[in-house]
């Protein structure tokens, strides 16, 4: 293992591309591998015992390509994986919560919302974390169908809006201040929900915390890349077409079976 390896990244899909674009930002010189298990998609749905095999999966791809620390880019993946693969594995993990924190310690209402995934709102790590706020009203929305939405094209879509509305609602009418985005996915849906809440409220996700965390583990731990040579590439079990699109950039993007 050396400085300059790759960091790896993985989710159950495109949605943590937004995590590895804030890292990205914050260390331009560092490699990067990005795993998009699409077929797998949405983690959210599936039981615990499911979401461990495949972020064990995951890293295992992760490792056979030299990455020196994994970003676990996947709310679900985080909150009912990361202690077990911590301790099967001997590398690094970033993993990724929902900013609940933040939201807590800084709204004027009292009251939060979090849009998230199943998985994450029912794992033992965020109850832990919730319980932690007992002075904080917190309105938990699972974001049913909104995954299964970005994963096939429709971030724009008369029917991701319907959904937004549905879900959103009812935490504008109970005075939310803050909307926490628990999931790698919904950064890509901040533009719609703007059109939807007021100005009032304040969308925050993790990405940002990430990158930081990740710098302070390589500067720590790990090291920094040295060489002069950059690469990023994206392995996609699906259709390469969505990936592409949301990154923005001509990186390379593989199709592969995983």
């Amino acid at each position: 293992m050396t400085n300059n390896n790759p960091i790896g990244l993985f989710d159950s899909g495109i949605g943590g591309t937004s995590i590895w674009n804030e890292i990205h930002q914050l260390l331009p010189n560092e490699n990067t591998i990005y795993l998009a298990d699409s077929k797998n998609a949405p983690y959210g749905q599936k039981s615990k015992e499911e979401i461990i095999f495949l972020s064990c999966k995951n890293v295992e791809i992760l490792l056979e390509k030299n990455c020196k620390l994994i970003v676990i880019a996947c709310n679900t993946a985080t909150t009912n994986a990361s202690k077990e693969l911590r301790a099967k594995y001997d590398v690094p993990f970033i993993g990724i919560e929902p900013a609940i924190k933040p939201a807590a310690l800084n709204s004027k209402t009292h009251t939060i919302g979090i849009l998230a995934t199943k998985g994450t709102l029912n794992s033992a790590l965020f109850t832990e974390t919730i319980d932690k706020y007992h002075n904080i009203k917190i309105v938990e929305q699972v974001g049913y169908g909104l995954v299964t939405l970005i994963e096939d094209g429709k971030i724009n879509s008369v029917e991701m809006d319907i959904l937004l509305h549905s879900y959103l609602q009812p935490m504008i009418e109970a005075n939310i201040d803050y909307l926490v985005l628990g999931c790698s996915h919904y950064p890509f849906l901040i533009p719609q929900i703007k059109k939807i809440v007021p100005n009032s409220i304040h969308i925050i996700d993790s990405g940002v915390a990430v990158a930081k965390q990740t710098q302070y583990v390589l500067e720590r731990q790990v090291g920094f890349n040295k060489s002069k040579v950059q690469f990023h590439t994206f392995y996609t079990n699906s259709d390469s077409q969505v990936l592409k699109e949301v990154l923005h950039y001509n990186y390379q993007v593989i199709e592969t079976d995983f």
